[in-house]
């Protein structure tokens, strides 16, 4: 089973933390083949909530395969423009 570790960002923080669920830096344990969509389903949010997926700083597309050791950070909606172009998804297709 790969290992990753997992970040939430912004608005994310504060609907995992409602649920009780750990957002910075944590380590978790994935079923073989995961990918980002099924991770968001996993964390009880919905492909609404999340409008970006960075897998080892890189942006992603959500089916990718997560791989043991990944980095993945899922970002909102929301995210002021300046850091959109900056971090490099604006106007990028990723389902």
């Amino acid at each position: 089973m790969p290992t990753i570790t997992f970040n939430a960002f912004s608005f994310l923080q504060k609907k995992l933390k409602k649920k009780n669920i750990k957002y910075t830096n944590v380590a978790m344990e994935l079923a073989c083949g995961t990918t980002p969509n099924d991770l968001i389903k996993q964390l009880e949010l919905t492909k609404k909530d999340v409008e970006v997926v960075f897998i080892n700083g890189k942006v992603a597309p959500f089916n990718t395969i997560l791989h043991h050791g990944d980095r993945v950070a899922l970002v909102p909606h929301g995210t002021p423009g300046p850091y959109r172009v900056f971090l490099g998804f604006k106007n990028k297709d990723m389902t």
